[in-house]
């Protein structure tokens, strides 16, 4: 009476290990369940089994988007065990395509693989770019800026700037190592000199900077239409307008290529998570949960724009169990690690936690591991789809920071979205 488990079939070196995972678990479940009938299994050994693996046809064409079910086949199990009573089979199917929906539904939600969707980001980009002549000098620029010589900064900044060169785009990196010595003039000096640099179309400036520093100064400095990291309050300030208005120019966010100024990078990376798993975001409750200038707002106001629902829930909100509990989508920004339980999360929900929060592991290499806001081992168990950490939302702030990049360069060169061609 209990369901066979399901499993996920992610890619084709998975096939073979899910396969022979699947045919033990259906072993095991036959022995406990004989064992459990009164009924005892010969030597397993002396068992025989009988397996059969199939493709069912998909009732609907594959999508392009990356990770969406309709991708993966449906596979189908069947274990005949011979015992020493009578023969028995258990029969386990696949839920990673719509072909399995009349089988037996999964328990247990699916990942939204970040890491791939970023990857498949970085692979459009990297084909668009490839449109333009390898001896062009005209080519997206990314002007990164570091203060100082924090090991986890120094990581981000070789990270973005591999990922830049992966994809054919320029990187400019300025160091100053020594904070003691660096000025707030220096760095000034530097943001005007970029504004005015026509190979530079997208500056970055790495935070956080140190403590004799004026961040918000240094932020502003930046030209709203090179600040790809979407914090200049022109930027800000283009994000909060609905545009409700009469004569109000409407803007569609379903497009992001299309909006006029740059989003931050991780509240757009939130929701491009949700676009390339098929998510409909209109019209659904959406609960944020924690209210930061840097993730909390911002993806409360995309998903707005998205005609959702929103409520932002925060240290002082009243009963926000029952809140969250509404929520078809749910976004963890708050920076406290496993601080949701499933008991706050409504059954099927869609779970993107973007907090990063390391704990004690002790026996492991490291000595800790790294979490979310969000108890994904719990969290799975009820809804519907969840982004693990890591391998979640990180991997889609570097790739919205390249496209970001590639939208200033179009907007300076008016070319289209296919390739360096005018519109």
């Amino acid at each position: 009476s209990t369901p066979p488990p399901t499993f996920d079939i992610k890619n084709k070196q998975q096939h073979h290990i899910n396969f022979m995972h699947s045919l033990g678990s259906a072993l095991i479940l036959l022995i406990q369940t004989s064992l459990a009938a009164g009924i005892n299994p010969v030597a397993l050994p002396d068992a025989f089994v009988h397996y059969r693996r199939r493709r069912l046809p998909h009732p609907t064409p594959p999508s392009p988007t990356v990770n969406h079910p309709a991708n993966y086949p449906a596979i189908i199990i069947d274990a005949t065990v011979t015992t020493s009573s009578a023969p028995a089979t258990l029969t386990i199917m696949s839920s990673s395509s719509p072909a399995a929906a009349s089988g037996p539904e999964s328990t247990v939600a699916k990942n939204i693989d970040g890491k791939s969707i970023a990857a498949t980001v970085r692979s459009e980009l990297a084909t668009k770019l490839s449109s333009l002549s390898p001896t062009d000098t005209n080519r997206p620029g990314l002007a990164v800026m570091l203060v100082g010589s924090r090991k986890d900064s120094q990581t981000y900044v070789r990270m973005k700037r591999k990922a830049c060169a992966d994809c054919g785009m320029e990187s400019f990196l300025e160091e100053y190592a020594d904070t003691d010595a660096v000025t707030e003039d220096e760095l000034l000096a530097k943001i005007s000199e970029w504004n005015d640099d026509p190979r530079v179309h997208g500056i970055l400036v790495q935070l956080p900077l140190p403590a004799k520093i004026d961040e918000a100064r240094i932020l502003k400095a930046v030209k709203p239409e090179k600040d790809v990291d979407g914090l200049h309050p022109a930027n800000t300030a283009s994000l909060f307008n609905t545009a409700t208005h009469a004569g109000a120019a409407k803007l569609n966010w379903k497009d992001f290529a299309s909006i006029p100024f740059h989003i931050p990078c991780t509240p757009q990376g939130c929701i491009e998570l949700l676009d390339r798993i098929d998510i409909d975001i209109e019209g659904k409750n959406a609960v944020v949960i924690g209210r930061s200038n840097l993730v909390g707002l911002p993806v409360a106001m995309l998903l707005l724009h998205r005609n959702a629902t929103v409520t932002i829930v925060h240290s002082r909100t009243k009963d926000i169990q029952d809140v969250v509990k509404r929520a078809d989508i749910v976004v963890a920004a708050v920076g406290r690690a496993n601080m949701v339980p499933k008991t706050w999360l409504k059954e099927g929900c869609a779970v993107i936690d973007v907090g990063i929060n390391s704990v004690d592991a002790p026996g492991t290499k490291r000595g800790y591991r790294l979490v979310g806001d969000v108890d994904y081992e719990g969290a799975r168990e009820v809804a519907g789809w969840i982004t693990p950490v890591p391998g979640g939302v990180g991997p889609m702030t570097i790739a919205m920071l390249l496209r970001n990049t590639w939208n200033s360069w179009r907007r300076a060169n008016n070319a289209g979205e296919g390739d360096g061609g005018a519109e």
